[in-house]
């Protein structure tokens, strides 16, 4: 098609009607009518009202995803202040859990160790204090490291107790450490008394129950369940009158002539920290008539001899 036989005029739609100033001026007149009416009149306010509860629904309905956005965002954000919270709660509790644990352990030490104190005030015997470093690596013997050895005065054979009773004794001595031996010990010893009966016997470690045995004791001795076994003080070791163990069964074998008593130690070594090491009696005890004599006799005899020696450098006569 040639292009001088295009149509170049405006549509009629551009054509006809009123201009665009006229329709300026006819709507800027109708707003200001319809503003001075609904200000005077109220004429639109029904129709203000029908509008707003025709368009809520849609309202609503497109302020859903904003509403879940920020519910959502707040949801997430109480979330982590909550897991934050509950962090530093649960740090707390095990801090006041681990407080309340230190404080029982601390009131528990300090009553053990009012016991001692105690202790060793009513005993005559002189002792030291000493606390219990850890256990002898032989797995089958019942041995104790404490912290006090040869030079704080501590003696091969020394009584170790605690405020519950006689705990052992120092079979190896150290520079500043000592072995102590558990009664529950199998090569354990120690002379006791019947507290009910007067009766004297041995009691041993290494039972099978794990607690320790009367051992020597016929078949017809006076001996009960619950009977309280303290030391007798005759061996020239162990002050008298220290508790030592319970009778927890008796056991009565006529055919061996011997029962079988099994006893209770009335110091449980488990949990043990602060005891105390006793000084034997045979160490407070004045030597015998016959080492004081010839004691004395070498005495007398060292002037004399230091008077025979000639000195040195000394021409012979």
């Amino acid at each position: 098609m040639p292009l001088g036989t295009l149509d170049r005029t405006p549509p009629p739609f551009f054509r006809q009607g009123p201009s665009a100033l006229s329709k300026l001026v006819f709507f800027s007149a109708l707003a200001l009518f319809l503003m001075v009416a609904d200000v005077r009149f109220k004429v639109t306010e029904p129709l203000r009202s029908t509008l707003a509860v025709l368009l809520l629904p849609v309202q609503r309905l497109l302020a859903v995803p904003v509403e879940l956005w920020n519910g959502g965002e707040g949801y997430f954000t109480g979330l982590r202040d909550a897991q934050a919270a509950e962090r530093a709660a649960r740090l707390r509790l095990a801090a006041q859990a681990e407080r309340a644990l230190r404080t029982d352990q601390l009131a528990q030490e300090n009553e053990r160790l009012r016991a001692l104190l105690e202790l060793r005030a009513a005993t005559a015997v002189r002792s030291r204090p000493a606390e219990l470093l850890y256990e002898a690596a032989d797995a089958y013997s019942r041995k104790v490291i404490i912290d006090v050895g040869q030079a704080q005065g501590v003696v091969r054979g020394a009584p170790v107790v605690n405020e519950a009773g006689v705990l052992g004794q120092v079979t190896r001595v150290f520079a500043r450490t000592a072995e102590v031996t558990l009664l529950t010990d199998k090569d354990a010893a120690i002379p006791v008394l019947n507290t009910r009966t007067q009766q004297r016997g041995a009691a041993f470690g290494g039972s099978a129950e794990g607690g320790m045995e009367l051992r020597y004791a016929s078949a017809n001795a006076d001996v009960q369940v619950g009977d309280l076994l303290h030391t007798s003080g005759l061996d020239g070791i162990y002050p008298p009158g220290l508790p030592v163990a319970r009778v927890l069964s008796v056991e009565r074998r006529v055919e061996s002539g011997f029962a079988r008593i099994v006893l209770q130690p009335a110091a449980p070594s488990d949990g043990v920290r602060h005891v105390l090491v006793l000084e034997p009696l045979q160490v407070q005890l004045p030597p015998p008539p016959e080492a004081e004599a010839a004691e004395k006799a070498e005495k007398a005899e060292r002037p004399e001899r230091q008077l025979s020696t000639p000195r040195r450098g000394a021409s012979a006569p």
